[in-house]
This record gives structure tokens, sequence and C-alpha cells, in this order.
């Protein structure tokens, strides 16, 4: 899949974040130990764990980044929804192809 990988100016210096090409609220990448690392899809009814993320995103109304944050403290992992940082502003962009898996099904359970 392609993505957006940005580059913002900060003023605590230059950030580099791998963005969604059209935000929505029902995707999001996931962050591992600072890398995009998963990608979710509350759509994608043909993967397991997404069909889950589905139910616990839109099934009982609550932001991906709610429920990523209970997940990472649920199986003590480093996961986190990255996003523009709030004073920055947009450098330049590429468009990136990356292939990321869905979230593990065990820490969804």
């Amino acid at each position: 899949m392609t993505y957006k990988l940005t580059t913002y100016k900060t003023l605590t210096g230059t950030k580099r974040i791998l963005e969604l090409k059209k935000r929505k609220r029902t995707e999001a990448i996931i962050y591992q130990n600072e890398e995009p690392s998963f990608f979710v899809d509350c759509f994608d009814l043909q993967t397991e764990s997404n069909v889950i993320m589905n139910s616990l995103v839109l099934g009982q109304k609550r932001s991906i980044c709610n429920v990523i944050k209970e997940i990472a403290q649920k199986n003590n992992v480093n996961i986190t929804v990255k996003e523009a940082p709030l004073l920055s502003i947009e450098k330049s962009f590429e468009l990136k192809e990356v292939e990321l898996p869905p979230l593990p099904e065990n820490w969804l359970n």
C-alpha cells in the first residue's frame, strides 16, 4: 500500500511521520517502538484482527487512539498512533510503498 512520508519542521527539530494519503477515522498506522509497524482498517472484514478492531472502535464508539492505548497497556507493548505535531510546518513529503501487517490477534483478546 502507498503511504505519505511527511517531514515536519517543529520547535524541537525535524520529524518524519508515515501517514495515510487521505486521513480516515477508521484507519491508522500503528507505530511500535517509534517505527511504523502495523496498519489497522476497521472496514477490512477479511482480516480477523481488523474485525476485532471494528467492534472495539465502531461497535463501542471509541477512537482508535484510545483503543491502541488500552492494547498497549494490557500487553505491555510500546505502540502508538502518530499524528502531526501541533506546532509544525510541513516541509516536504514523498509517497512510499510499504507493506504493514495488521495488529497481532493475541494482543486483541
